[in-house]
């Protein structure tokens, strides 16, 4: 298995995960800057990491979302590779069209940096089969914009297709319908705002995120 962590300027979380990565698969994924212009042949798996991509100006991830590697990672996408954006991540994965809504200033217009209830509300995902439906998770978040907002007939049409992976199991940031992690319409991309990468380890505080990479290494080795 390829996979890869695009790195922008400004963000802090892809070490953490580059690491969850090699530490799950075995195998240390490529860094990629975000000014390359094209991805290296034969990836399967891209991974957006946390942080503050061009310091957030303009809206979180706008600035990131067209950056050369993104036609790139929306053309890969397209073609059915699986791509992870978390918290900054998912902030660009909107930004580029991959994923619908938009992620707004939080609620409480504070910074949120805690471990947060999820519930996994289907386990039908590639990013979601070694959870059960229903099971809820403790994961970190750390994001001042994280409020997830779309309008009433998206967010019916993401429930009404099963779309919605992750859902917060208490009022977290203000998202409407307490979402936390949404899917595009053919399963691939996922974008959540709590961090799977910072989860993976007891000393570090639980494992429920190690589920998440697992579903998906399971998967692409069966393929």
């Amino acid at each position: 298995m390829r996979a890869a962590v695009i790195t922008f300027p400004g963000s802090n979380c892809d070490r953490d995960m580059a690491d969850a990565i090699a530490k799950i698969s075995g195998r240390a994924p490529l860094r990629l800057w975000h000014g390359d212009a094209e991805l290296p042949d034969g990836l399967d798996f891209i991974a957006l990491p946390g942080g503050f991509s061009y310091g957030d100006y303009l809206r979180s991830g706008a600035m990131a979302a067209k950056s050369p590697i993104m036609r790139g990672v929306i053309a890969a996408a397209g073609k059915g590779v699986p791509v992870l954006g978390v918290c900054n991540g998912f902030q660009v994965l909107t930004e580029a069209g991959l994923l619908p809504g938009a992620l707004m200033r939080n609620a409480g217009q504070t910074f949120i940096c805690r471990t947060v209830p999820l519930r996994v509300e289907s386990s039908q995902s590639l990013f979601t089969s070694r959870y059960q439906a229903g099971q809820v998770i403790q994961v970190p978040v750390a994001h001042h914009d994280g409020n997830f907002f779309a309008d009433e007939a998206t967010l019916d049409r993401l429930e009404g297709e099963g779309r919605v992976a992750f859902r917060y199991a208490e009022p977290t940031n203000g998202s409407q319908r307490d979402i936390a992690g949404v899917l595009n319409d053919a399963g691939n991309v996922l974008g959540m705002m709590p961090h799977p990468e910072r989860a993976i380890e007891a000393d570090h505080g639980g494992t429920d995120g190690r589920a998440l990479f697992e579903s998906v290494f399971a998967t692409l080795s069966v393929g």
